[in-house]
């Protein structure tokens, strides 16, 4: 019976020491577990104050910016008091156009006439990183925003504007020659030689951009790219002059290649090949006709009769209208002697895609025949032209 009792009182000691040692241990943890969220709350603070710090710091550089933008506009909108000349917005190009359009001859107008014309846009990785591009694919047009580098008379952007000269009316080739003012056309002769166009996004390659349908020399500095936008850039009921409605105005009847067209193409090709935005020479043979496919000599060119004057100076075969560019007048020299006839059929025009020289000749009834294709040696920002005459052939250059 002692022996029972005394067990009994064992057990019930061993009990509570275990409940209090539990209770010992709980309360420590619950001690440890204040104390650790007490220590959390104060990082908490901690990190907020931080980042209230960070915010308002960046909102005060912000505002500095801010001021200091605002400053240097004012500051640049104001004309320079020692000379008076105007303040520039010094610009440089962050990509380079390489063309099918080797020269300013036959590269078309406007954009989207020619669905075959292919052009790259390369952007400069040390300007524009390739991620600049990422999500341009998803696109399917884009517009351009570049440089008419090729004008003959961007020496005038270095005068005061009061002595640049700049022309007020050009010439325009809907209006057969008639002028109307540069703000109301998309002449390249402008008070700043800025164009835009829109172009076909084929692909996005790295720091590349393939287009096609494009109207661009090859060589085009680019300022921007930006993506087309239909719901804001497609303007519904939009109008134009009477002028700018007159359709085919510029489109000949037909184009024919001669027999031999297709050999030289393919002798060519050979050279051409890989450096070739063409898969084949019969997709280049295609590009070829949709380029023809609009009369692509000047209005002084077109505008001439049947006939063509050919003056005869000093020995010497000289087309004096040829001289002439879509959008500037030429003189007639004083001293020009009697003209000589010669049919328009017998004029050889040459056209130059991707450093070939394509030569073709285009009557009276605008029916174009293509006759023969070369590798040119000079390329050259110039039409070349090549009258037959009875005193034999004479090749006349012009700028166009």
């Amino acid at each position: 019976m002692a022996a029972s009792e005394g067990t009994s009182k064992w057990l019930a000691f061993s009990i509570t020491l275990a409940v209090a040692t539990i209770s010992a241990s709980a309360a420590t943890s619950v001690y440890f577990w204040r104390r650790k969220s007490i220590d959390a709350n104060e990082k908490v603070r901690e990190l907020e104050l931080s980042v209230k710090a960070s915010i308002e710091k960046c909102a005060a550089e912000r505002q500095g910016r801010i001021r200091a933008q605002q400053a240097l506009r004012k500051v640049l909108a104001q004309p320079k008091s020692d000379n008076l000349e105007l303040t520039s917005y010094p610009m440089a190009p962050i990509a380079i156009i390489q063309s099918c359009f080797s020269t300013r001859n036959g590269t078309p107008r406007q954009p989207l006439l020619v669905p075959l014309a292919r052009a790259c846009l390369v952007c400069d990785p040390a300007q524009v990183p390739p991620a600049s591009l990422e999500g341009l694919e998803k696109y399917s047009h884009c517009w351009i925003i570049y440089v008419f580098h090729l004008n003959t008379d961007l020496e005038k952007l270095w005068k005061h504007p009061s002595k640049s000269k700049f022309k007020a009316k050009v010439r325009v080739p809907r209006l057969k020659g008639g002028r109307m003012g540069v703000f109301a056309t998309r002449s390249p002769h402008r008070p700043c030689p800025i164009g835009l166009t829109v172009a076909k996004v084929e692909a996005v390659q790295g720091h590349r951009v393939l287009l096609s349908g494009v109207d661009l020399v090859d060589g085009t500095p680019v300022l921007d790219v930006k993506p087309y936008l239909p719901y804001c850039d497609s303007i519904q009921g939009a109008t134009v002059p009477e002028w700018v409605k007159v359709d085919n105005l510029l489109a000949v009847a037909s184009v024919n290649f001669s027999e031999g067209f297709s050999t030289a193409l393919a002798d060519c090709w050979t050279t051409l090949d890989k450096k070739s935005l063409y898969a084949s020479p019969d997709e280049f043979q295609r590009l070829i006709k949709q380029v023809l496919s609009w009369d692509i000599r000047s209005i002084s060119q077109r505008s001439r009769p049947h006939f063509s004057l050919v003056e005869t100076e000093n020995g010497k075969t000289v087309d004096n209208t040829l001289n002439m560019d879509d959008y500037r007048d030429e003189a007639v020299p004083e001293n020009a002697s009697e003209p000589v006839s010669v049919p328009s059929a017998e004029i050889i025009y040459h056209l130059i895609l991707e450093g070939l020289d394509i030569s073709y000749r285009i009557d009276c009834d605008g029916i174009v025949l293509v006759e023969n294709l070369t590798l040119s040696s000079h390329i050259s920002d110039s039409t070349k032209i090549t009258a037959i005459t009875p005193q034999g052939e004479t090749n006349l250059e012009t700028d166009n």
